[in-house]
């Protein structure tokens, strides 16, 4: 199992030392996030302050882009870095897309198959040396000069890890990308029961076997050196789980747990602006089926029992600062694996 870590990207000018700080407290890659800031302008100052760190966007919005700019971004970023970028994407839901981006939304699963797809075809052409002649649904490409084609190119396009919540998008994940970025709101009987049986059903359409394919997952972590701090991380996670489980795409990984109707009140408190109540309606049964609950030195083998069969990188298990952090990363390792 890989371990990965975030990177600040709040502040650009703190990204050199965090990236470097990563490697050398042993992780395997370094994370930037699309939240209040651009996710590649992160990952670009880690490539030039790393030498072995892989860089992932975990997430991307795919549909806030088109296929040609996330293929030259991932170009760049991956002959950049020498190969490490890992482009992870994902579509966003409905009103973010069409109310924050301006963008159309219509058949999520279906047009983020075909994006990827046109990626594929358009690196295809700088790589390959095929004609551009992609035709279809949502996206078309088909003229590409040789003044627009990169030069470098000895180190291919990056891997692309798609997230899914649901399983059609799972599926998709499956049959077209190199890896699933599962969802932090997920449980251990969801995660078996919904995605990895989604996984498959892609992997088998494109004739790929579950040793051809990467699931990554970011995890919730309760711990703290002390009552405090811990008490400080439970409210925050449970604030977080409310906030995602409001969200009705989600509701079917409440129902994996018997909890399908508080999606109901946790959108309606949501809609009210009621965000701290909204995490008191989080009880220990719920918190504990969503996160890793321990002392900081218990909770890779925890996390290990739950999803070290599953999991094959995750984002989390370590509290950031953590005085031991490469400790931490290599127990996580270490008993993944054992």
């Amino acid at each position: 199992m890989k371990v990965d870590g975030g990177l600040v990207t709040t502040d650009l000018a703190g990204v050199p030392a965090r990236a470097r700080a990563l490697e050398q407290a042993g992780y395997d890659g370094a994370v930037s996030a699309e939240i209040s800031n651009d996710p590649f302008l992160p990952l670009a100052l880690a490539a030039e302050h790393t030498e072995r760190l892989e860089l992932l966007t975990s997430i991307a919005v795919a549909f806030a882009r088109n296929p040609m700019l996330l293929a030259q971004l991932g170009h760049d970023l991956n002959a950049y870095s020498e190969g490490r970028l890992i482009l992870g994407l994902g579509s966003q839901i409905r009103p973010h897309i069409q109310k924050r981006f301006s963008m159309p939304w219509s058949r999520p699963a279906a047009r983020m198959r075909e994006f990827i797809l046109a990626m594929r075809a358009i690196w295809d052409t700088w790589y390959r040396g095929k004609p551009l002649d992609f035709r279809g649904e949502f996206y078309t490409h088909t003229l590409m000069t040789p003044m627009f084609t990169p030069t470098r190119t000895e180190h291919g396009p990056p891997r692309v890890f798609l997230a899914a919540v649901g399983p059609q998008m799972t599926e998709v994940a499956g049959e077209v990308a190199d890896g699933l970025i599962a969802h932090a709101f997920t449980t251990e009987r969801y995660l078996r029961e919904v995605t990895l049986p989604a996984v498959q059903r892609g992997l088998e359409r494109s004739g790929r076997s579950r040793k051809d394919f990467q699931i990554t997952c970011p995890v919730f972590v309760v711990t703290g050196r002390d009552e405090r701090a811990t008490a400080a991380n439970r409210r925050a996670v449970c604030k977080q789980i409310a906030f995602y489980g409001s969200t009705p795409a989600y509701r079917g990984v409440l129902e994996s747990v018997g909890r399908g109707e508080l999606q109901t009140e946790l959108n309606r408190l949501s809609k009210a602006g009621q965000w701290d109540e909204m995490g008191t309606l989080v009880d220990e049964e719920l918190l504990d089926a969503f996160a890793i609950v321990g002392a900081p030195d218990e909770i890779a083998g925890r996390l290990a029992k739950r999803y070290g069969d599953v999991l094959d990188r995750i984002l989390g298990g370590v509290t950031p600062g953590d005085p031991d952090e490469a400790q931490r990363v290599r127990e996580l390792r270490t008993v993944a694996t054992g």
